[in-house]
């Protein structure tokens, strides 16, 4: 006879619930307290933390820039852009020879 497959269904926990572990382990208090306290496992508070961080240092780096930094960073992209078809273009011709 066959057996059904079990099936578990992942716990959702909301925004307020993931904010306020995050702010138990940066108060100081243990990953591995935290998470035996509230019953979750220490992986998914590491990776709430790291996500977390992540968005930090992403609304660091996309701070509003002044008009001048802005023109910098399009000739930038626009260099990385060249550099980029120069590369190709290089990998192209030395094998057709």
């Amino acid at each position: 006879m066959k057996e059904k497959p079990v099936t578990v269904s992942r716990r959702k926990y909301d925004a307020a619930f993931k904010e306020e572990v995050l702010q138990m382990v940066f108060n100081g208090r243990p990953v591995s307290e935290v998470a035996r306290s509230l019953g979750i496992g220490e992986n998914i508070i590491y990776r709430w933390r790291s996500r977390h961080k992540a968005r930090e240092n992403k609304g660091e780096e996309q701070a509003p820039a002044s008009p001048d930094n802005q023109a910098l960073y399009r000739r930038i992209r626009e260099l990385e852009t060249e550099r980029d078809i120069l590369k190709k273009a290089l990998a192209i011709f030395s094998r057709q020879t």
